[in-house]
């Protein structure tokens, strides 16, 4: 009887080690996508939150298994509390988490709709070419696009577990998604400056180690150019416009003097915090649209 008391606390234990899998990723997945969601679906039934966050979460989940199995030596060096390094699970026992999650990923997508599902079964897919088929080491351009590329089915499998109708995204939804996967092609290196050492060792191909000079003007350029865009794009009023560009500039001077690892490290969290503003400016659209719809009664 006494498994009985240590069975909570065995769960517990399991449930932290999954957790640590998408520890990092919370605030720069999980967050941004369920904003975007949010907005752009738009969610008009609160009970539908809880159900987009662990949609979201379980997607993560899926993708970065795949991704801590695939060289867990890099974990070893500079990131120590992620389960693999920390003996919290067995490579092996990794590695049948990794594709078990793929079948559970497909049937919780399932219990929504068709189209969830081929959602997810696209980030599966996704995920394949970007870890096991070696994506995540090519050119930049092709890590790019496969970012960008799984950041939409995240995206659209998001919207329509959020939205009230699970089959169907409108125009608004459909092009929030397009412009957010604008976003993740010509930004995701935000992500690469703090990593310029583990991803050199074991000889990846980033925008800030194949261009090191250029790589935070650009990014910093970019990121004024879509907040101008995007404001202007969704109708954002002028505070929300200034807001959003004031802190694209504050996001891109952060990279330009950081210098150290964990001054990029605060620079990207500062970036997700701009991501999850644009994400968010659809629903300027959707209150400017409400607005017409009442001076036209």
């Amino acid at each position: 009887m006494l498994w009985l008391f240590q069975l909570p606390m065995v769960v517990l234990q399991h449930l932290y080690t999954l957790f640590l899998f998408t520890k990092s990723d919370i605030k720069t997945t999980v967050v941004p996508i369920t904003v975007l969601a949010v907005a752009s679906a738009p969610l008009t039934n609160i009970a539908h939150l809880p159900h987009t966050i662990f949609w979201t979460w379980f997607h993560v989940l899926q993708f970065d298994v795949s991704n801590q199995t695939l060289d867990p030596e890099e974990d070893e060096h500079n990131k120590k509390d992620r389960p693999l390094p920390a003996k919290r699970i067995t490579y092996r026992n990794a590695l049948i988490l990794r594709w078990a999650l793929v079948p559970a990923c497909w049937t919780l997508s399932a219990c929504y709709s068709l189209e969830t599902m081929y959602a997810s079964m696209g980030l599966v897919a996704l995920t394949v070419i970007y870890d096991e088929l070696g994506a995540h080491a090519g050119h930049w351009a092709i890590r790019n696009l496969v970012n960008a590329l799984g950041f939409v089915s995240f995206e659209v499998g998001a919207s329509l577990v959020a939205g009230n109708n699970r089959h169907f995204l409108d125009n608004t939804a459909r092009l929030s998604v397009l412009c957010s996967a604008g976003i993740f092609f010509t930004t995701i290196q935000s992500q690469d400056f703090k990593d310029v050492e583990g991803d050199s060792m074991i000889g990846r191909q980033t925008i800030p180690i194949v261009h090191p000079k250029l790589a935070a003007p650009t990014l910093a350029m970019v990121l004024q150019a879509w907040s101008v865009g995007l404001a202007i794009l969704w109708h954002a009023n002028l505070v929300t416009g200034m807001a959003i560009n004031t802190l694209a500039l504050a996001v891109g001077l952060c990279f330009l003097l950081s210098k150290t690892c964990k001054a990029y490290q605060r620079s990207f969290y500062l970036y997700n915090v701009w991501l999850s503003f644009a994400h968010g400016l659809p629903l300027c659209w959707r209150l400017y649209c409400a607005s017409q719809a009442v001076s036209a009664s």
